[in-house]
């Protein structure tokens, strides 16, 4: 467990899983809707959060202001795959310690750099990673699970040495 300020990070519990799939709901509607393919909004169901969130509590960490959590980090190997913070948290410190402890983590899996990927159309996004040192290093086709298999997002690819 570790904090910064006012937020405090710590690995996701089973008991997170319903407050990460909320947060992972809403944010990833107001960063995707209308900037992704319509087979990826439809599977995107409230239930798929759900079910994700449970699945991946294991490499997941939540960052908690107070007693809530505010916000979720979820890493593999070295993607930083998921990076949400609840909206009445955004703008506030939360987004850029999660991503600080999921840089720390790809470096401790074994990486010298880190990727993630950015739906083109998300410019808040793309303005924060920019902004945290990270490289966009061009636009290509992210594979999002969907429930007949990968769905094709145009997105792109941010790099950075850690």
């Amino acid at each position: 467990m570790s904090a910064q300020g006012s937020v405090v990070l710590r690995p996701a519990t089973a008991v997170d899983a319903e407050a990460v799939a909320g947060i992972w709901r809403q944010g990833w509607r107001d960063a995707h809707l209308g900037n992704v393919p319509d087979a990826l909004v439809e599977a995107r169901t409230p239930e798929s959060f759900s079910t994700r969130a449970a699945e991946r509590v294991g490499d997941t960490v939540v960052a908690v202001v107070g007693d809530e959590v505010a916000g979720f980090v979820m890493v593999s190997g070295d993607e930083v795959e998921q990076v949400f913070v609840a909206a009445h948290h955004r703008g506030t410190a939360v987004a850029t310690v999660l991503l600080a402890e999921a840089e720390r983590l790809v470096r401790e899996n074994g990486h010298r750099e880190a990727w993630l990927a950015v739906v083109a159309g998300n410019g808040r996004a793309r303005r924060f990673y920019e902004r945290q040192g990270w490289t966009d290093s061009g636009p290509f086709d992210y594979q999002a699970p969907g429930p007949s298999g990968p769905i094709a997002v145009p997105s792109h690819r941010y790099v950075k040495r850690v």
